[in-house]
């Protein structure tokens, strides 16, 4: 789960940056994990656990949400967990009988997950992959999903849309969450400061950072609509958007998410859908 660790977050530098593709995303967010593994851990893996799906910032787990209905169901099931970091989600669905894959594009965030592993005594299949470009067959799994993972790091996310689709299988599941598109218009910090307007919700131009002319972190917006059409013109049928709610007891600030911020606009959308 990405925790939007720019310096002033997604929002800052609006204006001063240019196309960035596919491959010069790729590049970018697998040095940038690789680098960040270690300490993304030591920084949250209190907050997400080791193996427990934590759907964002707010704290709310699956077992909480429900995102898929009785977690009794899952005995059985092959699932993918693309863009898992550390692979925590795909633990918990391996904790419900589920065959889980777990898949990367950052060797950094799997090596962390094998740590964990190796402690538990227990070994969580994983694959170094970019999600855009899955290295499994066609109709392989039943869910596919994704906390934080992938999505906003992707630059076209419609053809990310399309290759989740294809590795589904006919009735298969596809849910992910990601920031709350809307957040886009905000200035990324904790504070009352983020609860005002900044910036063009309908900008889609991507937040990039460079040193020199090398992209070393990006992240990528769609509008909700624009979001929805994807999954769509995939394909998919869409099934539910949820937009948690900031819990109570939830007192700690996670990057720009924070309870003042969360009492207020949405930080998350989780994204549900299914194959035909």
């Amino acid at each position: 789960m990405d925790d939007s660790a720019t310096p002033g977050g997604p929002s800052a530098g609006r204006g001063k940056n240019h196309h960035v593709d596919d491959r010069e995303s790729s590049r970018a967010q697998r040095a940038w994990w690789d680098g960040e593994a270690r300490d993304y851990y030591l920084e949250h893996g209190a907050f997400l656990g080791d193996e427990q799906l934590v759907w964002g910032p707010e704290g709310w787990t699956e077992e909480e949400l429900r995102i898929f209905g009785d977690r009794r169901a899952l005995a059985g099931r092959d699932v993918l967990e693309f863009g898992a970091g550390a692979g925590q989600g795909a633990r918990w669905m391996a904790a419900q009988g589920a065959r889980v894959v777990a898949s990367d594009i950052s060797l950094g965030m799997l090596q962390v997950g094998r740590e964990i592993d190796e402690r538990a005594g227990r070994s969580l299949p994983m694959v170094q992959a970019d999600a855009g470009v899955l290295p499994f067959a066609d109709d392989t799994f039943d869910i596919a999903f994704s906390a934080y993972g992938a999505v906003p790091f992707i630059a076209d996310t419609a053809s990310l849309m399309r290759e989740l689709a294809r590795v589904l299988r006919p009735g298969g599941r596809l849910a992910f969450s990601t920031t709350h598109p809307f957040r886009w218009a905000f200035p990324d910090v904790p504070d009352k400061s983020g609860l005002v307007a900044q910036y063009d919700y309908f900008d889609t131009t991507p937040y990039v950072e460079r040193s020199g002319d090398l992209v070393t972190y990006v992240e990528h917006h769609r509008t909700f609509g624009g979001r929805i059409r994807e999954m769509v013109a995939a394909g998919l049928t869409v099934e539910d958007v949820v937009e948690p709610t900031w819990p109570d007891h939830n007192k700690s600030d996670w990057g720009g998410w924070s309870p003042t911020r969360g009492k207020v606009i949405p930080g998350t959308a989780i994204y549900l859908a299914t194959k035909p």
